[in-house]
């Protein structure tokens, strides 16, 4: 019963770092070069997912890029008052001149000149690696504001990316994710990173023996499953750590867990920035299975 202490420990480790930050670098280099297509004074450019978060195993490949325009902005000013509202709608009436859809389509343009392969995806530019280059995606987004207040001079609001998929628009906060996930590490004894490892390398392994299928637990959620778990619950032995970890999950009141982010609920139906329900508990009992194997 359980997974030994020894293969916790070697799935708690980080997978390589050297290549992906080369790629990362070089990418970079390219996608704020002087010679683009877009304004690149007003774009910048970092890292999300696995590698971004420093939650990256052995498996992992792909380095995920975002490349974030700012000269323009979608929002959400369903969280103000109405009086607020119409102040906000006073002075931004009119859309941008150089929005989303140009701002994609001349990014596209340009990493197709760049380099060979390259496909376009519904939701991200995959650059093919070589070599001395590991695939990467590249996720072409603009800039998003969810506001909470508009006053004059003084505008509150959380600010993430936007970009559309399958014909929808996704909303989400991968700097949020991130440091909050770097703080949580922090306040668990440096602990918390290496239970995300454990788990995804626990799901590559489900994975692997037809216990479940891809694409239902991606890294996102589990680094926001176990950012809900209480900081006490990391500690002792992985062993300890991820019984502590799983039953406080399982036992959770699903509906009050939220993404590492604090702005999107975790597990929920009919939205592309939540896991799904079906999805989380296919996760959950297949995890079960594997430890008690």
């Amino acid at each position: 019963m359980g997974i030994s202490e020894a293969q916790l420990k070697t799935w708690s480790a980080q997978g390589k770092t050297g290549q992906f930050i080369d790629t990362y670098n070089s990418i970079r280099g390219n996608l704020l070069d002087g010679s683009a297509p877009y304004p690149v004074k007003n774009c910048e450019v970092f890292l999300q997912g696995s590698y971004g978060n420093d939650t990256n195993v052995w498996a992992d490949s792909d380095v995920d890029i975002v490349l974030k325009h700012n000269g323009a902005f979608y929002y959400d000013i369903s969280g103000m008052s109405e009086k607020e509202q119409q102040a906000f709608k006073a002075v931004f009436s009119t859309d941008a001149e150089y929005g989303y859809k140009q701002f994609k389509a001349d990014a596209e343009a340009w990493i197709k000149r760049l380099y060979n392969g390259v496909q376009v995806g519904k939701k991200a530019v995959l650059i093919p690696g070589n070599n001395s280059r590991r695939n990467a995606d590249v996720l072409i987004a603009q800039q998003f504001r969810r506001y909470y207040s508009y006053e004059p001079w003084l505008h509150g609001y959380h600010e993430g990316v936007a970009f559309y998929g399958d014909s929808q628009r996704i909303e989400n906060f991968p700097k949020q994710h991130s440091e909050k996930c770097t703080a949580k590490h922090k306040a668990t004894n440096n602990n918390f990173k290496h239970m995300v490892r454990v788990f995804k390398n626990m799901r590559n392994a489900m994975i692997e023996k037809g216990l479940l299928a891809e694409g239902v637990a991606p890294s996102y959620f589990l680094e926001s499953m176990l950012y809900n778990v209480p900081n006490e619950k990391f500690t002792g032995t992985y062993s300890n750590m991820w019984v502590e970890c799983f039953n406080w999950t399982v036992t959770a009141d699903r509906t009050k867990l939220t993404c590492a982010n604090g702005l999107h609920s975790l597990v929920r139906d009919g939205t592309p920035t939540s896991w799904p329900v079906a999805n989380f508990g296919a996760f959950t009992a297949a995890a079960k299975k594997l430890w008690e194997s």
